[in-house]
């Protein structure tokens, strides 16, 4: 290795290390100062966070200080250090840090300021962060908080609301047949098997004398779907994914969306899903008890047509209410006919803490349960429509890595 590299390596290792291990370094990078001017800066950025201290780094006058800093009080020393991290860091290293800055040094004021809030990296971590602080931000930086929230839920319905309704409108029409052309609708299995009589064996071309295609038209309220959100605390991610997501259904003529919401009580949240999802957002009171045998009774008033019902229970399944009476539910609405499946998680991440136990005796009676991220929702939701099997169906899913049941 030659000597500019292990002195890059020195470096790295001091930002890992922090001050403490500042001597050290430099005696084996031969006396020589190891942080340039900007690394110095990216050092006291890191510091503010992981290391223990109580000092304000706007007291520091040098750049070479001790790696002793706190991120202090003031909004100036808080957006200075929110410029910083976003200057030196890439945006997912962001929401990190971000997240650690309330988590380990209880810096909520990231929050109560307009000006600091302005430059806080929208994340679902940071949405998460002001649902559970809502109760106590300043009305005067309650507008900046809302243009937050907007930002991540526009991003996820972006990212998520095409294959969602291709998802649901592909499922919903899959046996009718439209003379509208279009690649997107194209029915390959029918079209190829009605035009087998125009194989040409010379040229082993298949000639197509009619294209067949899905039909575009969607009947209203063809199917009912209900998402049952748990809000504990630990269900942050899941349940913004969840309400988001229900708002994606709501969009669609096809489906009669009802949106549920529940700790210890239960919180019917379908008319805000149908406006706007960020005042629906803000109707969540994340934290508190759970009682998920209220609200799987609060929901059985909207199955009118069992075998065109999809219900969703989106829980970590810790039941603070009669567990007894949650089974016998889940049971008879399973034999009915409707579809149900319970995600453990609804997140990118995962699986979090979850009652093995119950979850086990859910798996038992039929009733899939397993984490899945946002992404392979489409997926899922299109094979309950369709009416396969939903065990095998969650197999397939989470054989990429998320855990199921």
């Amino acid at each position: 290795m030659s000597d500019n590299e292990q002195f890059e390596q020195l470096k790295r290792w001091r930002l890992i290390l922090g001050h403490a291990a500042n001597d050290k370094l430099m005696g084996m990078g031969n006396g020589r100062q190891l942080l340039d001017e900007e690394q110095t800066l990216m050092d006291e950025a890191l510091a503010a966070i992981y290391d223990d201290t109580t000092d304000d780094i706007s007291n520091n006058n040098g750049r070479n200080s001790a790696r002793s800093a706190g991120l202090g009080s003031s909004s100036p020393k808080l957006s200075k250090w929110l410029g910083d991290v976003r200057s030196f860091f890439p945006s997912d290293i962001v929401s990190v840090i971000q997240a650690d800055a309330i988590d380990r040094k209880g810096l909520t004021q990231l929050f109560f300021e307009p000006e600091t809030l302005s430059q806080v990296k929208p994340d679902i971590r940071m949405v998460a962060t002001l649902l559970s602080l809502k109760g106590r931000i300043p009305e005067k930086t309650k507008e900046t908080a809302r243009i937050l929230v907007r930002q991540v839920v526009d991003e996820i319905i972006a990212r998520l609301a095409h294959e969602i309704r291709r998802a649901v409108t592909g499922a919903l029409n899959r046996r009718k047949h439209s003379p509208l052309p279009s690649i997107t609708g194209l029915d390959w299995k029918t079209t190829i098997r009605r035009n087998l009589k125009h194989y040409d064996p010379d040229r082993q071309l298949l000639i197509p004398d009619k294209f067949y295609f899905f039909e575009r038209a969607k009947r209203s309220k063809e199917w009912t779907v209900i998402l049952d959100i748990d809000q504990s605390g630990s269900m942050a991610d899941s349940v913004i994914y969840a309400s988001i997501i229900g708002t994606i259904f709501a969009s669609l003529p096809s489906l009669d969306t009802h949106v549920i919401a529940f700790d210890t009580e239960v919180a019917d949240l379908s008319e805000q899903c149908a406006n706007d999802p960020v005042d629906m957002l803000f109707g969540i009171q994340l934290g508190g008890g759970t009682d998920i045998n209220k609200s799987v009774q609060y929901c059985e008033q909207f199955i009118h047509d069992p075998k065109k019902s999809l219900f969703i229970l989106i829980s970590d399944l810790y039941e603070g209410g009669n567990q007894s009476a949650l089974i016998r539910r889940m049971e008879n609405m399973r034999q009915s006919g409707v579809s149900v499946i319970c995600l453990l998680a609804l997140s990118d991440g995962g699986v979090p803490s979850y009652d093995a136990e119950l979850a086990k005796r859910f798996s038992s009676l039929g009733i899939p349960c397993f984490g899945c991220t946002p992404d392979r929702l489409p997926e899922l939701i299109a094979g309950a429509l369709q009416g396969q099997d939903l065990l095998a169906l969650a197999g397939a899913i989470t054989d990429t890595g998320r855990k199921s049941i």
